[in-house]
């Protein structure tokens, strides 16, 4: 479970994979033809040139808005990490070892998976305002390739629902379904799961169709960005990590 862990709970891969890994399912035919007008030198009509200005438009945008949510982020690693360390703390508090003895299933896993959320949702809520912002100046972009443009809507919707998606009682839904005899996981854990996991990201996203599209200067902010995405890697990985360990010890809870 902690390599999966290590894996999903930032939601995220090294910084390199990011750029280097198309999210949208078209992005390296977009980058191929963007090199063959490129490379060739072949006139573009004027629709074509229409739709570049467009794209280099929603790209500038697009890369200053995940600049300051990254940025955000970044100022407030150590905000995240009190908060995360708050919530190990209310849980030792109200519901220590309340699943001892309690079977490893299906249940308990989405348990886990609700803890997993628990935690994500703690440290994102640190600076909601930031979230908000970015889904503002990012939600009307759009692309003329519509893989990118459904790739980069996508991660602004899943970065909408992490916004504004409480953080679960943990200890109340725990509590619910060890008093049920492990038998019924209570709803609210079900529909928490149900939004949670489908919508799990990182803060960041700069897929490698954006690249043709990229200007010379905008190099530092995008340097910036990959910086503070791969400190935010660093703390998910081992602040997140130990949380879950702290909390699911605290409840003797089996993923």
């Amino acid at each position: 479970m902690i390599g999966r862990l290590l894996v999903s709970t930032t939601g995220r891969l090294h910084p390199a994979g990011n750029r280097g890994t198309p999210r949208g399912p078209s992005a390296a035919l977009l980058a191929a033809g963007a090199a063959l007008v490129l490379g060739l030198g072949l006139a573009a009509s004027p629709a074509t040139a229409l739709a570049s200005s467009t794209d280099v438009s929603a790209t500038q945008r697009y890369v200053q808005a995940n600049y300051l949510l990254t940025q955000a982020a970044y100022s407030r690693i150590k905000s995240a990490e009190a908060a995360m360390s708050g919530l190990v703390a209310r849980i030792t508090a109200e519901c220590p070892r309340i699943a001892y003895d309690s079977p490893q299933i299906t249940d308990s896993e989405q348990l886990s998976n609700e803890v997993i959320g628990a935690i994500v949702l703690t440290a994102y809520h640190v600076d909601v305002p930031a979230g908000t912002r970015f889904v503002r100046e990012t939600e009307g972009l759009r692309w003329s390739n519509h893989g990118l443009t459904s790739a980069l809507q996508g991660y602004t919707s899943k970065i909408r629902v992490l916004t504004r998606l409480a953080v679960p009682n943990v200890c109340a839904d725990v509590g619910a379904w060890v008093s049920s005899g492990y038998r019924t996981l209570p709803a609210s854990t079900v529909r928490f799961d149900a939004q949670f996991m489908p919508n799990w990201v990182a803060l960041g996203e700069l897929p490698s169709g954006l690249k043709p599209f990229e200007r010379p200067a905008q190099r530092g902010i995008l340097a910036r960005a990959e910086h503070f995405e791969y400190e935010l890697t660093e703390v998910e990985a081992n602040a997140g990590v130990n949380t879950w360990d702290d909390i699911m010890n605290t409840l003797v809870l089996q993923p």
